[in-house]
């Protein structure tokens, strides 16, 4: 019994240790997202960099630990994204950045500036020409 018991802490304390760092590691993001302002409005409807935009049936929010989030539980809130758009236009992936990601300065924010710059997805930055 006495066992069970300091192997299930041990186990929470080592989750609780690995959380902090999972958070300030950089993702692997694809070469084709952007990054943005995000303000969900009422679900689907988003704006994105200010303009009006929607959400695609089964987008996925990540948020900054990399877990799934509710578009419904971050109404109002702005925040720097990495995002993806498929072929119809529609936001399909959304990643809120954590502070490591945010440092990453350099980041295209049109389809146009991801055509023309140098992307490195071993170390996840950007080169401009």
């Amino acid at each position: 019994m006495t066992r069970c018991v300091f192997t299930a802490a041990l186990a929470a304390v080592a989750l609780v240790a690995a959380a902090p760092a999972q958070a300030q590691t950089h993702r692997p993001f694809p070469a084709y997202a952007l990054r943005g302002e995000f303000v969900v409005v009422q679900t689907p409807d988003v704006l994105l960099n200010g303009q009006p935009a929607r959400l695609a049936p089964g987008a996925r929010i990540k948020g900054d630990t990399n877990l799934l989030l509710q578009p419904a539980s971050l109404t109002g809130q702005k925040f720097v994204v990495h995002y993806t758009v498929e072929p119809g236009g529609l936001i399909m992936d959304v990643w809120v950045l954590n502070p490591a990601e945010l440092a990453n300065k350099v980041w295209p924010r049109t389809p146009q500036e991801g055509a023309t710059w140098l992307f490195n997805p071993g170390d996840q930055t950007w080169v401009k020409p």
